[in-house]
């Protein structure tokens, strides 16, 4: 189709207009692109090591639960079906059931043991997820996009540690004081410990090492010798929640 004189001064004029505000728009990169993310934490294996002995010296204590509950507007439900957890504690039998038997010492057997994502090497959520809603970063940290979750629950029955929860209601009401700077979720979708991703991008290590005053929880990059997760490691005997299952789990209990 032609175009006349008159017509085509006036595209491109307004071309050239949309190209200069464009440049002077503030915020914006030179290349159009987003701006770079500040320098965070960083790590080729993050992993995390609980210390039993230490977790239990503080009977009832919940600060690491309390923490990241909070700083990730995690939802409390009073009716226990529609509970939503992130990081939680159970039984030393429930948590480690392949490890219990009856001459197991008892300072064991009668632990609670603090059970969360295990941000598996080998996570099978993210096998059986048909929106790829939850995958594997790098730095082996296991990742959700609510915005992808069809709620579709494949993911909670792939996890052999029980470590997803689903919204089987609006969560939003049921979050005590909401924190401004995270994502609340919606009812139909997923939800688990992401090892806070969002705080090691700014620096900082996850809520719950920050809480614990105990320092019962140790976290660091696997993959680097001088870490305070590697000497935790190299020093105690540790277990993993169902190892023999093959997924390679990235939390270690210290015995």
């Amino acid at each position: 189709m032609a175009i006349d004189r008159r017509r085509f001064f006036r595209v491109t004029g307004l071309t050239a207009l949309g190209a200069a505000a464009a440049e002077t728009l503030p915020g914006s990169a030179p290349d159009g692109g987003p701006d770079p993310p500040p320098t965070g934490l960083t790590a080729r294996r993050w992993a995390m090591a609980i210390d039993v002995a230490r977790c239990q010296r503080e009977e009832g204590c919940r600060d690491c639960i309390a923490a990241c509950h909070a700083a990730h507007n995690v939802p409390r439900f009073e009716n226990p079906k529609d509970e939503v957890k992130w990081i939680w504690k159970e039984p030393f039998e429930d948590a480690l059931p392949e490890q219990h038997h009856e001459h197991l010492e008892a300072r064991l057997r009668e632990a609670d043991v603090l059970v969360l994502c295990n941000h598996c090497d080998v996570p099978p959520c993210v096998r059986v997820c048909p929106t790829a809603a939850t995958w594997k970063r790098d730095d082996g940290v296991v990742m959700m996009d609510w915005h992808r979750c069809i709620g579709c629950r494949y993911c909670v029955a792939a996890c052999p540690y029980g470590s997803r929860s689903f919204n089987w209601r609006d969560p939003r009401p049921h979050v005590a004081a909401l924190t401004p700077d995270f994502p609340t979720r919606t009812r139909g979708v997923v939800e688990k410990c992401n090892f806070c991703e969002e705080r090691l991008a700014r620096g900082e290590p996850p809520a719950c090492v920050a809480a614990c005053e105990a320092r019962a929880l140790v976290f660091g990059d696997l993959e680097d010798p001088e870490s305070d997760v590697r000497a935790a490691l190299g020093e105690r005997p540790a277990l993993r929640r169902r190892a023999g299952l093959g997924t390679q789990p990235q939390v270690y209990y210290l015995l």
